[in-house]
């Protein structure tokens, strides 16, 4: 094992070219601390909107970025009982939300302490899961942030019913990943996109019926043609105050819609959001992704279900940078690996 750690920090923000290649000592656990060799590391818009100086919450100078890992345990600290050497791990997104509301947005990794974008980190023995057997690494670094994000929107307040229909904005990676979910659940679902290209995966992946929101700039209107003019029941809300109103009007009555991105940029519309929520008795949720308990539910539906994420491109570590310019790029469908370990 090499003695040396190399990580990428974020020096300025200034975009991904703020990001900076260094080499430090490698990392030792101490007690109940587990240290992992990182294999793959998948990214998310935040990944992008931090170096950017976009993310609208707390960021630590010259932070390591990423959040969604998976890795090899190659030492543990004493008192450690859960792993041993050589297990295929993954690690929760807030290191300290075990179960129930996330605290607070101060333990999120990849912005208020340093996230996995490096050879190697030390977790917490409670802040890692097992990867299920069927998974690559690169395909189980795709579930810790989109996965558990969406796995949350769809069962953790109003649970989704087999039957049901779910409105995903998009085809990024946490609609893709609830897209993957709610079909494997029984559930009807709609996927927007303004890629006939990005619309055909879905259709592979068990998406109901598809809207091109450039043919169809009113798709809400679309979508309650798809249901009778009933409405979704679950609504994944990725773009944020502009095109909420939408939202409301696509939701059913008594329905949830999960805000979940900010991907709309700065508000260009001033909707009467309360009046729309009474109108249909819908609930307006905020998604902080999820605690350990949620993933550990995600996990094993996976596993039983041998899921895998839709991956749409992959990097290599020195391309880490370029992994992020195509992100931010916004022509990807699904998920983007950067590959720490080749394979």
């Amino acid at each position: 094992m090499s003695p040396v750690n190399v990580a990428y920090r974020v020096k300025e923000l200034t975009g991904p070219r703020g990001l900076v290649r260094v080499e430090e000592p490698l990392p030792q656990p101490k007690a109940h601390e587990v240290l992992v060799r990182i294999h793959a590391v998948s990214l998310n818009y935040r990944d992008f909107a931090i170096p950017s100086g976009m993310y609208p919450f707390p960021i630590k100078p010259n932070v390591v970025p990423g959040s969604d890992m998976a890795g090899e345990v190659v030492s543990i600290g004493e008192g450690v009982q859960e792993f041993k050497i050589g297990d295929r791990v993954t690690a929760n997104f807030d290191q300290s939300n075990w179960y129930g509301p996330m605290k607070d947005w101060n333990n999120g990794m990849g912005a208020p302490i340093d996230g996995v974008l490096q050879t190697h980190r030390v977790f917490p023995e409670i802040g890692l899961l097992h990867v299920p057997k069927h998974l690559t690494y690169d395909e189980a670094a795709c579930w810790p942030c989109t996965g558990v994000t969406a796995w949350n929107a769809l069962f953790g307040s109003i649970p989704l019913v087999p039957g049901q229909t779910v409105l995903f904005q998009g085809t990024g990676g946490v609609c893709m990943t609830g897209l993957q979910l709610a079909s494997a659940m029984g559930a009807k679902t709609i996927i927007t996109s303004s890629s006939d290209e990005k619309l055909e995966i879905a259709k592979k992946l068990g998406a109901t019926h598809v809207i091109n929101y450039k043919k169809y700039p009113d798709w809400d209107v679309e979508v309650n043609k798809l249901t009778d003019g009933k409405g979704a029941q679950h609504v994944f809300d990725v773009v944020g105050v502009n095109e909420i109103e939408k939202c409301f009007n696509s939701v059913s009555q008594g329905g949830v819609i999960s805000s979940i991105g900010f991907l709309g940029g700065p508000p260009k519309a001033n909707p009467n959001v309360p009046a729309l929520a009474l109108s249909k008795g819908a609930c307006l949720r905020g998604i902080n992704v999820g605690p350990k308990t949620i993933f550990e539910d995600l996990l094993r539906f996976v596993d039983t279900n041998k899921l895998k994420p839709h991956i749409d491109n992959t990097f290599t570590f020195d391309q880490a940078i370029e992994a992020i310019e195509y992100m931010a790029k916004g022509q990807h469908s699904g998920k983007i690996v950067v590959r720490v370990v080749p394979q």
